[in-house]
This record gives C-alpha cells, structure tokens and sequence, in this order.
C-alpha cells in the first residue's frame, strides 16, 4: 500500500504533521478525524532511491527492544526515561534514530502507540494496536512481553519455512547450471564431431543438439521471455484476482499446501489470541489478523467472519464455509467462543500447530530430498547418454 504524508491542525489550531500507510486518501483521512484533527491536506508519499550499507532492523531487532522496554516499564521507570535509554544502548543506527524519534514524539504529549504508528515499516498495525490496548490498560509491560513472544514464535515459524525451500532451491538452481554449461560449451564439440563423421544421429541426440543450438542463438530471447514471465507473474500477483487465484492454487500443492494452511492457522490464531488476550477488541483483532494472514483465502476468510460478528453470528460460520481451516480447529474456536474463552483456546490451538509446522517443514524436507536428486539425475544423466547413443551405434556397427 501507498505511504501518504498529511497536515492537520487541532480545533486550537496547532499543526500537525505525519506519515501513514494506507490504502487511500480517504482511509487516511478517516483516521485523522478519528483523531479529532481537522485536514488540511494528504499527498502521496514520493518514492525516495536510497543507497543503503546495512544496517536492516531485523526482527530479533525488534524483540530485545520489546523485552528491554518491558523490564524497565516493570522496574517502575517512566516512559521517556525507557526511550531514551533504549535509544542509547540499541546498536543498529536506523532502529536507534527510530526510538529516539519516538521519544522526541512521547515527550511532546503524544501515546506511545501514536509515535510507534508513524513508523509503519517498522512497527505493525498488530504492534500499535497491542501497545494501544497495553497503554489503555494500564499493563504495557505484559503487553510487551507478549509482543516479544509472539514475533520470536511468528520469526521462528518463516524461519523454517524458509529454510525447507533452500535446499531444492539450490539443487535446482544447480541442475540448470549443469544444463546450461552442458548446452553451450559441451554438446556442441560433440555435434561438431558427429557433423565431421557424416553420422545419422538417433532422436535422443538430435534433440538434445537442437535445444543446445536454439540455447547459443536465441539466449537472449528465452532469457528476456524468462525475466517477462516473473514481472509478469509479480504484477497479476499484485491484482485482487490474480493473489486470489495463485493463493487459492498454492494451499492446493502437494506437502507445501499443507505446510502452507498449517502455517497460516498457527499465525490466524496466535495473532487473534494475543490480540483478544491484550484487551483488543474482537473486530478489530480479527481485521488486524487478516492483515498478517500471509495469504489471501485466509484472509478473506478472516474478513468474513469479522462482518459475521458485526452482524450479531458467531466467528466459525464463515470460518468453515471457507474450507481453509481444518475442522478441528472450527470446533475448537466455536467452543471457546461459547464458553467465553477464545483467547486461551486460540493460543492452544496455536502451539499445537507451530508443531505441526514443524512437523510438515520435516516431511516437506525428506519428501524433496529424493525428488530433486532424482530429477538432477535424470536431466543430467539423459543428456550424457544421449551424446554417447550414436557411439554405441557406431561400436555396434563396426563389430
């Protein structure tokens, strides 16, 4: 979404001045009225081109800083006195000139969840909402406590699903180097060979000789129709449709759907719980929920059941009819729901399916293996014996 900076004044006529991220105009300026601002203007931010050395805020980053500022909130320390010694002691520049921004902001009268907020890159609508509640509350060291807890069980479930795709990732980005090197520099000393001795060449062979051909004079042509179909990819990825449709096709692979939906629910309900559990309304934890989905059936999902709860049903109605969400885990939120107890019933529903998490990453990891030396295998190992078939043709024949 566009990042779009705004000018506003109070009814007392001081000015106001900030950065958000949102999906329209008209978004932005329904918040600040929310605000009880009045608009004097919203623009869309102008794209910057920076040169960046490092210094990326990761999100271990972000949960020493949280666990760090609810030591201190709970040692009694004030607030500002907790920035400013965050701001002092964070090693990575770009997160200190961040809480040292937050600070300046909380000592001129503004909430904590105001400042975190006009960093949306940084602190998500899930982290201001938390902090919101936390400060409403009156107990924003639990509440960073579980922020804390939640980013290292959420950092930890992409962790391992990131390091499931590395492996076939590198043994198929190792086959087609194989291919290409074998196709350019290798097949045509053989056709070369083979052209000299006037020798009619079996199938399996001329192929391969014509792929290596159409390879060396049109590399420039497949590399270009290559790169296209990503962009292409990425910008109907980027259509209401098109991330429909290639979610909706992904939940449907074989072993990675499966880790896919299972990843999904431990995300859905660990963010709703901690959510619910902070004292964040129900609507507004399930439309910050569907934010974090990470795919958008999910999330649509999610959506669905927020309008059903706004309509007076109950959540699991739309949870089911949308086929996403294993019946175990319906019928576990439908009796938290009836007994009063969502929150603590979500967060279990969460730690038994980070488990199967881990148990999916496991039989991804072990089903890929054997497939990908397979097919290294048999790519490379076809194309060496059909270079050999008109040898052990012209053996045969010489005998």
């Amino acid at each position: 979404m566009p990042v779009f900076t705004w000018k506003a004044r109070t009814v007392k006529g001081e000015a106001h001045t900030g950065e958000l991220t949102a999906a329209s105009p008209q978004e932005v300026i329904g918040y600040l009225r929310r605000k009880r601002l009045i608009v004097v203007s919203v623009n869309v931010k102008p794209k910057e081109i920076k040169l960046s050395l490092g210094g990326r805020i990761k999100t271990k980053d972000i949960v020493i800083f949280s666990r760090q500022f609810a030591t201190m909130i709970d040692s009694g320390l004030p607030l500002v006195q907790c920035l400013s010694i965050l701001g002092e002691q964070t090693e990575n520049p770009k997160l200190r000139s961040t809480i040292n921004s937050v600070r300046t902001d909380v000592e001129g009268g503004n909430t904590l969840a105001d400042s975190l907020e006009k960093f949306p890159k940084l602190f998500t609508n899930l982290f201001v909402s938390m902090i919101r509640a936390g400060e409403a509350g009156g107990i924003l060291d639990t509440i960073m406590l579980r922020l804390s807890e939640y980013l290292e069980k959420n950092d930890a479930i992409v962790r391992k699903i990131k390091g499931a795709m590395i492996y076939p990732t590198v043994v198929f980005t190792a086959a087609m180097g194989c291919v290409a090197v074998l196709l350019i520099f290798v097949i045509p000393i053989f056709a070369g060979m083979f052209e000299e001795m006037g020798m009619q060449l079996p199938l399996p062979t001329q192929i391969v000789v014509n792929l290596s051909d159409i390879l060396i004079g049109y590399w420039w042509l497949i590399a270009g129709a290559v790169i296209g179909g990503i962009f292409g990819l990425k910008a109907y990825r980027k259509t209401d449709k098109g991330e429909l449709a290639i979610d909706a096709l992904m939940l449907k692979v074989p072993v990675l759907g499966d880790l896919i939906r299972k990843s999904s629910v431990a995300r859905f309900t660990r963010t709703l719980g901690t959510l619910i559990s902070s004292g964040v309304s129900i609507l507004h934890g399930l439309e910050v929920t569907a934010k974090t989905a990470g795919n958008r059936v999910v999330h649509d999902a999610v959506m669905s059941s927020r309008v059903s709860i706004a309509g007076g049903e109950t959540i699991t109605k739309p949870l089911k009819e949308a086929n996403v969400f294993p019946p175990m885990v319906i019928q576990m939120i439908n009796v938290g729901e009836q007994t009063g107890g969502l929150d603590t019933m979500l967060i279990k529903v969460a730690d038994f399916y980070e488990e199967e998490v881990d148990t999916a990453v496991d039989a991804l990891t072990a089903a890929l293996e054997p497939i990908m030396i397979v097919f290294l295998g048999v790519i490379v190992g076809s194309m060496v014996v059909s270079m050999y078939l008109p040898i052990f043709d012209l053996i045969t024949k010489m005998h």
